[in-house]
């Protein structure tokens, strides 16, 4: 649970970034050093900035070290020592994500670099940035966290370096490896540190105890409170093993009945604590009323495009509840929907629409889904005992409870707001929910779409869907002909955006047509096409990995450009 300080320092503007900043502060040391792989943007969908806003709201002061020169230690040595411990994170992105594109080759721009320039953070990022700050200051704690290091934390398949890696937290040299969202598992490692506490046993945390620990840490854990995976060794080695280890890692995923997960490492042994609980809605609330500057700092000169893109958007929910084989956001922010209040949302629309670049609309009210805001459960303790990775397949749990006047009543309330003018959903829309919230769908239609709306059927092919967790694709057919049918009706020239997969592991070009023929016949071009990328610990990248589908049979897998470049072709042909 977060819990803020009750003697609280005053939030600067923006978090210091030089010495001299910490000092015009008061601030004659830091707590913590925050290194993080993107620039430094104070607004609440950057992690570094709610992790360095929530940190001082609790009391400790952090400077921030953006995309730091990591070819010398010095490069740290901004604010001397940190008095407790250094935080490290790639940023919003995978590093190798970032870099590469998924022909494994650089990306031209960086959206989250000032100016979009590249080569401004390293190659897996937060072994660099981690061993870098351990031989800046020896002796202090190194907490990795982030999406990068989250989603490697244990034995995972690295498609840009094509093979199997061991935890972050061995290449690393890190401490402990925090992953979720983080902001409550954080503060409980640092006031462990503080108070000279054992940090092995923080939820939502791993560590990699040295070879004369490892042992006597796992036989102070209760036997029936952990689960063992197959070591890095067996992995390397048999098949089969990756996919089991990913497997047993998404079933333990519940905070509330979630089991320890154990893996070897010859002679250490890395323990994943189980995930940690839920934020509340007034904890979550309490996270986005910090007062973020909303801006860029002042250090840059450059506009930094992953700002530019959103700026005007408000984040109205954490968690993903569908448990798709290919995304990493149910094994971070975990399948528990955490919703925040219509109150804190409007609160900081108010906020937005002072700000000198708002011109009267608000561009996205999101999350991971859009249309899964303030959906719950009918009876709670189901959730807490239940072990399902998907609460929408392969169908729709009877225990989920479908909202849609809620997202009604906040649009609405938004559009009602000074100097509001609109308010669009662009993160998206799940269309098995959508099928069940008829007049939310028709009031997004009528207005809430800038022009077009993405929605993610990601493939046409009932074998492949199944392969990636997503119930059939009616879903998707019914909805368009809701959408034109609305769309006439209110007079609007909209269009709807799909996207689709291509290479997935399983698909071919028999299943591939399948999308041909129905672009062909819809007259559709289109603008969003995307290349299979094995993202690491998801499952569909053990199955691209390994060859296998979740029950172990071989399928098909495309490897190189070769292979995968006709998918891909064919696809590309009906875009714009």
């Amino acid at each position: 649970m977060y819990k803020p300080k009750e003697n609280k320092l005053s939030q600067p503007e923006f978090i210091p970034m030089t010495g001299a900043e910490a000092r015009n502060l008061g601030w004659d040391e830091i707590d913590i050093l925050l290194i993080t792989g993107d620039a430094y943007v104070d607004h609440p969908s950057f992690g570094a900035a709610v992790i360095a806003r929530v940190l001082i709201d609790s009391g400790y002061t952090v400077g921030v070290v953006a995309q730091p020169d990591w070819k010398t230690k010095e490069s740290l040595n901004v604010f001397g020592r940190p008095r407790i411990a250094c935080a490290v994170t790639s940023g919003n992105l995978d590093s190798m994500l970032n870099i590469y594109t998924a022909a494994r080759r650089k990306r031209k721009t960086d959206a989250y670099s000032p100016g979009g320039k590249t080569g401004l953070r390293p190659p897996h990022a937060v072994n660099v940035y981690s061993n870098l700050a351990k031989s800046a200051f020896p002796g202090t704690p190194v907490i990795i966290g982030g999406i990068e290091a989250g989603m490697r934390r244990i034995a995972h398949y690295d498609y840009w370096k094509d093979r199997i890696l061991p935890t972050v937290l061995h290449t690393s040299k890190a401490d402990i490896l925090v992953y979720g969202m983080g902001e409550s598992s954080l503060l409980k490692i640092i006031r462990k540190i503080q108070n000279n506490h054992s940090i092995f046993d923080v939820p939502g945390t791993a560590v990699l105890p040295g070879a004369n620990d490892s042992e006597k840490i796992k036989n102070s854990i209760a036997k029936d409170t952990y689960i063992e995976i197959p070591a890095f060794e067996e992995i390397k080695t048999r098949k089969g093993s990756l996919l089991k280890s990913h497997l047993i890692s998404e079933k333990e995923m519940n905070p509330f009945n979630g089991k320890k997960i154990i893996q070897k490492y010859r002679d250490r042994i890395l323990i994943v604590n189980t995930p940690a609980q839920p934020l509340t809605e007034t904890e979550l609330d309490k996270i986005y009323s910090l007062p973020y500057s909303r801006k860029p700092s002042p250090f840059y000169k450059e506009k930094i495009p992953a700002f530019e893109m959103i700026k005007n958007s408000i984040t109205s929910m954490r968690g993903c509840p569908g448990g798709c084989t290919f995304c990493g956001i149910g094994l971070h922010q975990g399948k528990y929907l955490q919703s925040r209040s219509r109150k804190s949302i409007l609160s900081e629309v108010r906020r937005l629409s002072r700000m000198k670049y708002f011109s009267g609309t608000v561009t996205d009210i999101g999350g991971p889904t859009a249309n899964s805001y303030k959906n719950t459960s009918y009876i709670k303790e189901k959730c807490r005992s239940c072990k399902r990775p998907s609460c929408l397949y392969p169908e729709i749990c009877s225990n989920y409870k479908i909202d849609e006047q809620q997202l009604i009543i906040l649009l609405k309330d938004i559009l009602k707001q000074k100097k509001v003018n609109h308010v669009f959903i662009n993160s998206g829309i799940r269309l098995d929910l959508a099928q069940n919230q008829p007049a939310l769908m028709k009031s997004i239609v009528k207005e809430h779409v800038s022009g077009h709306l993405k929605v993610a059927p990601e493939h046409l092919d009932a074998t492949v869907l199944t392969l990636m967790r997503k119930n059939s694709c009616d879903s998707f057919y019914s909805f368009i002909k809701f959408f034109e049918k609305y769309s006439k009706q209110f007079r609007k020239k909209q269009y709807i955006v799909p996207y689709f997969i291509a290479n997935f592991p399983g698909s071919d070009l028999n299943s591939m047509k399948k999308i041909d023929v129905f672009l062909s016949h819809s007259n559709w071009s289109l603008q969003q096409v995307q290349d299979f990328i094995p993202l690491p610990m998801t499952i569909a990248s053990a199955m691209y990995c390994e060859g296998m589908d979740q029950n172990f049979n071989k399928i098909k897998v495309n490897r190189g450009l070769k292979e995968r470049r006709p998918q891909l072709e064919k696809l590309k042909k009906k875009r714009h």
